[in-house]
């Protein structure tokens, strides 16, 4: 199924170009489970050969994501949370999303707040379906933009630049973030953790100074 649908999405950005990226993108971050594994680093292998910018691959990957993301914020503001939750329960195992998916973006978003968003677009599995919480939450649209901006930025070049370093041997970074995604999550988790875990000794130290 996977192979199926990479060959699907190598086919359709040659075809289509930016505007196939853009869309692919959008999609994803909509809930559609359309892997940017692929979409990226396929499209920093065009970049490498000269069919592409990869400057503009970033660019429109970053924006497609925002505007996919702002399809799921608005699902979650705009539809009550337990028919959401009814919803998921329901059709989630045809976009590859769970009530356990779910609740766990929603735990963390209540736990650490705002700034979870950011950080969320660069773990694998959770990075799409934070929106959706946010949604729930009312989370100031401006601020989910400005963290959704820079996350998917980092993400899509990140996945963008090691396509184009890679070449034609870009297909070899799918087949690592499979074999390793639980070690990414772990780590990247981790990281985050360690993160918002300083940052808020800081606050409440300086709180305490005043």
């Amino acid at each position: 199924m996977l192979e199926f649908l990479g060959n699907y999405i190598i086919k359709f950005i040659e075809t289509t170009s930016y505007a196939g990226i853009f869309v692919l993108m959008t999609a994803e971050s909509a809930l559609i489970p359309i892997p940017s594994e692929i979409t990226m680093p396929f499209s920093g292998f065009l970049a490498s050969s000269g069919k592409l910018s990869l400057t503009l691959v970033i660019l429109v990957g970053t924006l497609a994501n925002l505007i996919g993301s702002y399809i799921a914020y608005y699902i979650g503001y705009f539809i009550e949370e337990t028919v959401l939750l009814k919803l998921i329960k329901k059709f989630g195992k045809f976009i590859l999303i769970s009530e356990e998916d779910y609740k766990k973006a929603g735990n963390w978003f209540a736990k650490y707040g705002d700034r979870i968003i950011f950080l969320s677009r660069l773990l694998p599995g959770i990075r799409t379906v934070i929106s959706l919480p946010a949604g729930v939450f009312r989370m100031d649209i401006k601020k989910f933009t400005l963290y959704t901006v820079l996350g998917c930025l980092i993400w899509s070049a990140f996945l963008s630049y090691i396509g184009y370093i890679l070449g034609e041997n870009w297909m070899a970074l799918e087949g690592y973030f499979r074999k390793f995604e639980i070690v990414i999550i772990v780590v990247l988790i981790a990281g985050v953790l360690w993160y918002l875990e300083k940052h808020l000794k800081i606050i409440k130290s300086l709180r305490s100074k005043k």
